[in-house]
């Protein structure tokens, strides 16, 4: 394939039409999402900036486990869909396996595109992992441990954050408020993608923004380590970008760089919710750092 090809980049970038049907499966995550929202002690809609976008769903600790006031570890949990689609109202069916297990989930809501750029994106959930620091103890979070996790764009997010000046952003926020993140299928360069068809109608990225918002092209992160992983049944593309991230920042920042078999770019994402999964168990690993 030539570097920038555009049919054959569609073909790979297109994972509702490598996974025929990821429909019926997006349809029993908004099924599965609204009874764990009717089951689960969850605070929902909570505003961390003034856009109608920018809320997010707080899904408290259910767990004996968190004995004491404020000290259960934060899960915020980023959504994919390329930067344009879906909904944190969509992904409720992951907190309760972390809420019962002893962590609190935070899921953020984000503007679409073309409606924003990526870059826009970038910094609504700079903006809500600062409202989540200054405010998840009065949910029972502790501020001092929290782990960014995201699928697919919310993979490239999540990088993101990790690499983030927080002490710029706001001088008040310490270096470190993401202490670990876990990226499921990201994508951690936006130059191929800006060549692709399929993405770039919506995503209008431009030369000098790929350069601001590609991850891989970054200083590895100071602080903090990033845990990526890949369905082993995903198109090549997210299986280079997954090996990408851990070549360019280095295995002491990227520790965990796998590819999980028998997985798609959808049911690796339901694997973060199975306990016995080597997904939820990397999970688990972050949390408790």
């Amino acid at each position: 394939m030539a570097k920038h090809d555009a049919a054959a980049l569609d073909k790979l970038y297109n994972n509702r039409l490598l996974v025929p049907e990821c429909m019926d499966m997006l349809q029993r995550w908004t099924q599965d999402s609204s009874a764990a929202r009717q089951t689960v002690d969850c605070k929902l809609d909570v505003a961390y900036g003034l856009g109608d976008k920018e809320k997010v769903d707080i899904f408290p600790s259910t767990s004996s486990k968190t004995s004491s006031p404020n000290a259960a570890p934060v899960l915020i949990f980023i959504h994919g869909g390329y930067w344009r689609s879906l909904d944190k109202a969509d992904q409720s069916f992951l907190a309760p396996a972390f809420t019962k297990e002893g962590s609190c989930v935070v899921i953020p809501n984000y503007s679409l595109c073309p409606e924003v750029r990526v870059s826009d994106i970038v910094l609504q959930l700079v903006n809500a992992v600062a409202w989540v620091y200054k405010n998840i103890d009065k949910y029972g979070g502790d501020p001092k441990r929290i782990t960014v996790a995201g699928h697919s764009a919310g993979g490239h997010l999540v990088a993101m954050l990790l690499s983030c000046l927080w002490q710029k952003h706001d001088a008040t926020l310490p270096a470190n408020v993401v202490k670990n993140a876990l990226s499921i299928s990201g994508l951690f360069e936006m130059e191929t993608p800006m060549h692709s068809p399929y993405l770039q109608d919506s995503l209008h990225l431009t030369a000098a923004e790929v350069k601001r918002i590609s991850p891989a092209w970054m200083p590895a992160p100071k602080q903090g380590q990033l845990y990526s992983v890949v369905g082993g049944d995903e198109s090549p593309e997210f299986l280079r970008h997954n090996q990408l991230i851990q070549d360019d920042w280095g295995k002491s920042t990227v520790p965990v760089s796998e590819q999980l078999p028998g997985l798609n770019h959808f049911t690796v994402l339901e694997s973060l919710c199975q306990p016995e999964s080597r997904l939820h168990q990397l999970a688990q690993e972050l949390l408790k750092k």
